[in-house]
């Protein structure tokens, strides 16, 4: 017996990092899971090594409402309902706020705000249709505070916590509940661009990180995208039950202060 046993959960950005720890896991805890991405090759290979009785593959561009409104079909098609979604695709880019071109900053707003909203607008009607069902979005340590050069980012992250508060509200008496996780530095792609490139030397990349999250978080070392999906996990279960409208910090004690040590 899983946690997750006889849900249909739609996670976003699974193809890798985050999102595909959360599709792994919560395959293992008997969730049939649509994995949906615009990475296909990398989201094909996870489905097919989940297998075709626990996952799908669908392309999605979260920033595409027709997308949006394909991927819930395919997904239904797949699995007959859907009554979860991880709202988890997301971009970062690093850059001055004044030096940060307007076509950036509204690149980054496409992808991980209005991506977010379209996920509620298109996925909450169908879990409500279920019976009910939960939401967790995908925010940031950032969304708590501020931090120099993701200006962009940080904002999308403060929005999407407004947006758990008011959906929390909204769809409460629809039996859906919503949460954020708001992870700090995880060891993933997006994070550590040197990973993707093939030119860097992977190993002193991955020391020259740990170094710096020695130093700036107090538990000493960077997150790992597992420790983010079993806290997904936890909000998607009815380990969570009386939980709704909340962020969840999972940082290593970033937001609580910097080490000295």
């Amino acid at each position: 017996m899983g946690k997750l046993d006889g849900r249909v959960v739609l996670v976003t950005g699974a193809a890798r990092g985050q999102g595909e720890q959360e599709a792994r896991l919560f395959a293992a805890e008997g969730a049939k899971v649509v994995l949906a991405d615009v990475l296909d090759e990398q989201g094909e290979a996870v489905a097919k090594e989940l297998g075709p009785e626990m996952a799908r593959f669908v392309h999605l561009d979260v920033s595409d409402e027709a997308q949006w409104i394909a991927a819930v079909a395919s997904a239904k098609d797949a699995f007959g309902h859907i009554d979860g979604l991880v709202n988890n695709a997301g971009i970062l880019r690093f850059n001055e706020l004044v030096s940060t071109p307007l076509e950036e900053f509204q690149a980054i707003i496409q992808v991980n705000q209005i991506g977010a909203f379209l996920g509620i607008k298109h996925v909450a009607p169908e879990i409500e249709a279920a019976g009910g069902g939960t939401i967790v979005n995908t925010a940031s340590y950032t969304a708590l505070t501020g931090m120099a050069y993701v200006g962009a980012y940080a904002a999308t992250k403060h929005a999407i916590l407004g947006l758990t508060r008011v959906a929390a509200v909204e769809l409460a008496a629809k039996g859906i509940r919503v949460n954020a996780v708001c992870p700090g530095a995880v060891d993933t792609p997006m994070t550590n661009p040197a990973a993707l490139d093939p030119t860097a030397d992977p190993e002193a990349a991955k020391e020259a990180v740990a170094e710096l999250y020695k130093k700036l978080v107090p538990l000493g070392r960077i997150g790992r995208p597992e420790e983010v999906a079993a806290l997904a996990l936890f909000l998607t279960s009815e380990d969570s039950a009386y939980i709704t409208g909340q962020p969840f910090v999972i940082d290593g004690g970033w937001l609580a202060g910097v080490s000295l040590f």
